[in-house]
């Protein structure tokens, strides 16, 4: 007496080699288009490596053409599946492209977790009015397996396809498996990849910025801004420089405590931001004082309008401790290249105008000239 196969699989009864296909978890007949009930962490596993864009390996590429040479296919591809489109992730022989997840026959893989294997589409319900088989290229026969990074969520398939029918005899589904683990590994390490790349980008960027005010720090004034400086020079551009120190900071921070000195900074960290514009470079050079380059600057009526705004932001009292406290901005202003070429002169210069900012009484702004050395 034959055993019957179970209903979900589609399967005539039982023969020896549907026999091993049942065992293989290999479908003839995909499940119905439902989206699993993990589809939430499915595309968070997906999203972990595609953070923006599919950048395509040359790993990847070379898995693909290997696997259509070893079976001789019209097409080979290395697919992800994310909530709406299919994005090719590698491709050898005829190009697949993306297209919508329903049009696919990886969603299937993807979605029930098992390979599938279709003969002939031409015959098959889900597939017979699809283009790629209808039109060009014309496809008949389809392999996939799945691919996965975590486990239990499959993120995409490893798929031949062909423009004849044909079928896959039990080494070549063995084969097939063990291609796709290989191709689950390289996108596996290439989302390794992408995580330490994004770790040291992030690590980069907290070298060079200041904790407490989120603006640029000292370390980045010297390895960016300076060069940034020197190249405007060079270059014959006009830049301004704005060197700021926070009148009776020492007062209020003794007075009130460091947490509120920190506060204080933060929120005038914020007014520097207000008053700057997108390309502007404001950095923190320690303590209360400040230096903001502008690059779009190009003469002492523009330098002197932001200098201006930003002794006006620091006008208004600051909230600390549920207290009003003033905190004005003594500023010294200068313009390259004629303030100065070299990181040194316009150091130097910058800090002659801010002096003499708190010679005039602070709270205001000065333009250096070289009658202050």
């Amino acid at each position: 007496m034959q055993e019957p196969v179970p209903a979900f699989l589609g399967m005539p009864p039982f023969s020896f080699s549907r026999n091993l296909e049942h065992i293989l978890n290999i479908q003839k007949t995909p499940h119905p288009f439902e989206v699993p009930a993990n589809e939430a962490e499915r595309l968070v596993s997906v999203r972990s490596l595609l953070p923006s864009d599919l950048t395509i390996s040359d790993e990847l590429n070379i898995l693909t053409t290997l696997v259509q040479d070893v079976f001789h296919a019209a097409s080979c591809s290395v697919t992800i599946i994310d909530e709406d489109w299919q994005r090719i992730a590698a491709t050898s022989g005829i190009k697949a492209a993306d297209c919508p997840r329903e049009k696919s026959g990886c969603t299937h893989v993807v979605f029930s977790g098992q390979p599938l294997i279709v003969p002939d589409m031409r015959l098959h319900p889900a597939f017979r009015q699809q283009d790629y088989v209808t039109g060009e290229p014309g496809f008949r026969f389809y392999a996939g397996f799945p691919l996965a990074i975590d486990e239990g969520l499959t993120l995409g398939a490893l798929c031949v396809i062909d423009t004849k029918p044909r079928d896959f005899d039990s080494h070549q589904c063995a084969e097939m498996r063990s291609f796709a683990q290989l191709a689950s590994a390289l996108l596996s390490l290439q989302r390794k990849n992408t995580m330490l790349q994004s770790d040291k980008v992030t690590l980069r960027k907290n070298a060079l910025t200041d904790p407490l005010t989120q603006l640029y720090n000292r370390r980045a004034l010297k390895e960016h801004v300076a060069p940034f400086l020197r190249q405007h020079t060079e270059s014959k551009q006009s830049a301004g420089i704005l060197l700021l120190d926070m009148d009776n900071f020492k007062t209020i921070n003794d007075t009130y405590g460091h947490p509120a000195g920190d506060r204080l900074l933060k929120q005038a960290a914020d007014r520097i931001r207000s008053v700057l514009g997108a390309d502007d470079i404001p950095v923190r050079i320690g303590g209360d004082e400040f230096c903001v380059i502008l690059p779009a600057v190009q003469n002492d009526t523009d330098l002197q309008i932001i200098a201006d705004r930003m002794v006006e932001a620091f006008r208004m009292p600051f909230k600390i401790s549920g207290h009003d406290v003033y905190s004005a901005a003594s500023i010294g202003t200068l313009l390259t290249p004629e303030d100065g070429t070299t990181s040194e002169q316009l150091s130097r210069h910058a800090d002659k105008a801010l002096y003499m900012a708190k010679a005039r009484g602070r709270n205001c702004a000065v333009r250096f000239d070289k009658s202050m050395l």
